[in-house]
């Protein structure tokens, strides 16, 4: 019997009642990140130190969609895998199922309503005869037949929800999805979406679903209600009429035996300006530990109050187990974007470590009222360095008379700088320090965390003056809606995280830039708020037509200011500005706060050969960490997978992907066998998209 019908077998049993492989936690990669705790820990060590230098490619599967026109599409999935089968995305954001020992096709979806959304992968969640996998695509979450792949129909409206239901607010736009997988407590699916971030998003609410239904059980208002705790903290009133965003984008922890969730929760939108939200702006950028059965909140911790800098937490809490004084402690960590660990007591939120209120500088932008002090852990230390001056440019970079000049005219020097007309340099960058990958834990309470240290330069300028209903042109609605990312002069960012759109009419017709507007696409929203004549104007103006036709405008300013885009600062050949490392692994005792090792994390190859040391590269990704003590990492834009010692960081292993793996991997083994697997999506940084995973096993040769 081939191992496709043994699977099938299998799949026909489990519909009969009966279950001839029980799940084992070390056998399984059943959730996000590895399990509820989102550790990025495995327990199997068939795979370690001693024979990874062995490893060899298991198979591989090309999961279709990749967009080798524009190299923009991407695949973030960390797959889960469950008896066997191997459940992930592709890279046009369809679900799948593969026999996970030989990576041959069992299902994959044919969805329609997918636009928008780079998705991290699935949730899975079974009782008795009765497997679902749930997957966000689009504005819906689906319910999906777990050994079909079809719909499920009695749930929510033939199959799916709509997340944007229960979510509008006057003025908001219809941008919402949901692109990290769901956190699952027993017959509830726990929910968090992704909003826009400008004055139009919409609200940001935590909310559960019943697992067979699809109908609401609870919500959290992230944003509170006149008369609720917190509410005070938003000036003016009406804060939900007014404001969306301070949602939860980047995934939750469970503490199932406890019953607790816990919550990290983004920035409230405007990202840059919040004149119009004073006040520290609970819930928005916290750490919320909720009832999970009820949505009660139990406590939370702000780690950035009134954000005005785009510092929301960038990826799932850790809860992992701690020592202290012989004493073990149940903690929850989180990482975030400008390089900090926080630790607290995951019942009573108490900090394990001592955080201090520190005063930061007070901005001068009219309306604008920063918070006087930031929250800053005593211990650990930052694992990214905290601020950019004249000392951190590269030895090697290039111009730079002129880039010390342009620096003597910035704001710099700190680690919360209010934004003004004048430049102001992040560093790190305003996507860390840490980003969605995440960091990985195991169970002798370390901490491993990617990193990039690449400084990012910006400034707040006013908007153009138009009223709604007056007459503007398809170069200012270019400028109110795209230059953030792309530039005012059309020509992106130099590392390619947001394309030039030069030449986009070669490359793209008017229909496909007509639905890419209104669906959006990977980490561009949706602009079907805005008319056709309002989006054909813009088409126009990035394809060189008619750029002065106007057309009545029906965006309302609310916001009086605008970011000049999110400038990653490289010099002319093309190498950040800073002085490396510009990408770092770093290992945390968590028991004592100590660091016990930081090295650079991937390379620029012509570099490398020249002699110049290891520089490390920006990153996106997380680590997996296992029994055989090794740290498994792709996440680098020179598209390796690498292995580490977990004791001290030494490079054990390393091999060239299909495309940059920008996604954690995940291990599992399947009778007997362990694989290691990750998705190789490329598409960001100026690499090739992709659309292969890739498993590798131990050589039997």
């Amino acid at each position: 019997m081939t191992r496709l019908l043994s699977i099938l077998f299998i799949s026909i049993f489990f519909i009969a009642g009966s279950s001839i492989r029980p799940y084992q936690s070390t056998q399984d990669w059943p959730e996000y990140n590895g399990n509820g705790s989102r550790n990025h820990y495995s327990a199997l060590d068939q795979i370690n130190k001693g024979n990874v230098t062995t490893l060899k490619v298991a198979w591989t599967y090309r999961s279709g969609g990749a967009d080798t026109t524009l190299n923009r599409s991407q695949m973030q999935c960390n797959p889960i895998i469950i008896d066997g089968v191997l459940y992930g995305v592709s890279a046009n954001t369809q679900a799948f199922a593969l026999d996970a020992a030989t990576g041959e096709s069992l299902w994959k979806t044919a969805l329609k309503d997918n636009g928008g959304t780079t998705s991290r992968g699935v949730t899975y969640w079974a009782e008795g005869n009765d497997k679902r996998i749930f997957f966000g695509a689009g504005k819906y979450i689906y319910a999906l037949n777990a050994t079909t792949g079809k719909p499920i129909p009695d749930f929510g409206e033939n199959g799916r929800i709509n997340l944007k239901i229960g979510l509008d607010r006057p003025g908001a736009d219809d941008y919402v999805t949901s692109n990290t997988p769901n956190t699952i407590f027993k017959n509830l699916l726990i929910t968090g979406v992704r909003v826009n971030e400008s004055e139009t998003a919409l609200l940001g609410d935590i909310r559960a679903f019943d697992v067979r239904t699809g109908t609401l059980s609870w919500t959290f208002q992230t944003i509170p209600a006149k008369g609720e705790p917190g509410y005070e903290t938003w000036l003016p009133e009406n804060p939900r009429e007014r404001l969306g965003g301070a949602n939860s984008w980047m995934g939750m922890a469970i503490d199932r035996k406890r019953g607790i969730v816990y919550v990290p929760t983004g920035s409230s939108a405007y990202d840059f300006y919040g004149g119009n939200r004073k006040g520290d702006n609970l819930y928005a950028n916290c750490l919320l530990a909720l009832d999970a059965q009820t949505g009660r909140k139990l406590w939370h911790y702000q780690l950035v109050h009134h954000d005005i800098w785009d510092r929301d937490p960038p990826a799932t809490p850790n809860l992992l187990t701690i020592k202290q004084d012989g004493k073990k402690i149940d903690v929850v960590s989180i990482v975030t974007k400008q390089g900090y660990t926080f630790v607290f007591d995951r019942v009573t939120g108490k900090p394990i470590f001592p955080i201090t209120e520190t005063a930061f500088p007070q901005t001068v932008m009219p309306g604008e009222q920063a918070s006087p002090t930031q929250p800053v852990p005593d211990k650990p230390a930052p694992f990214a360095r905290q601020a950019f001056t004249e000392r951190d440019f590269s030895p090697f970079v290039a111009d730079r008379d002129s880039l010390v000049a342009m620096l003597k005219l910035a704001n710099t020097g700190s680690a919360y700088i209010p934004l003004t007309g004048k430049t102001t340099i992040f560093f790190p960058g305003t996507d860390g320090g840490a980003q969605w990958g995440g960091a990985a834990t195991d169970p002798d309470g370390v901490l491993y965390v990617p990193s990039k240290e690449i400084p990012v330069y910006t400034s707040l300028i006013p908007k153009q003056q138009n009223s709604k209903n007056k007459m503007t042109t398809g170069a200012n609605l270019y400028k109110m809606n795209c230059a953030a990312c792309h530039g005012a002069d059309r020509q992106g960012n130099h590392d390619g995280s947001y394309p030039s759109l030069i030449g986009i009419g070669g490359k793209m017709s008017d229909q496909k830039l007509h639905d890419l507007l209104m669906i959006g696409r990977g980490m561009m929203p949706s602009f079907s708020h805005i008319s056709k004549p309002e989006r054909d104007a813009i088409i126009n103006f990035i394809r060189d037509k008619q750029m002065d036709k106007q057309v009545v405008s029906t965006q309302k300013m609310i916001i009086p200011y605008q970011h000049t885009g999110y400038n990653r600062w490289y010099d002319r050949n093309g190498y950040p500005v800073s002085a490396p490392p510009w990408g770092t692994l770093t290992a945390i005792d968590l028991n004592s706060g100590e660091h016990l090792w930081q090295i650079p994390l991937g390379e620029y190859k012509e570099l490398t050969k020249k002699g110049i040391p290891v520089t490390g590269t920006d990153n996106y990704g997380g680590p997996l960490v296992t029994a055989g003590g090794l740290i498994f990492i792709a996440a680098t834009r020179d598209e390796k997978f690498r292995a580490f010692d977990k004791r001290d960081g030494k490079l054990l292993w390393e091999t060239d992907l299909p495309a940059a793996g920008y996604a954690s991997p995940s291990t599992y083994s399947v009778d007997g066998k362990q694989y290691v697997v990750i998705a190789c999506g490329g598409g960001k940084l100026n690499t090739k998209s992709g659309d292969q995973y890739v498993a590798f096993s131990i050589s039997e040769e």
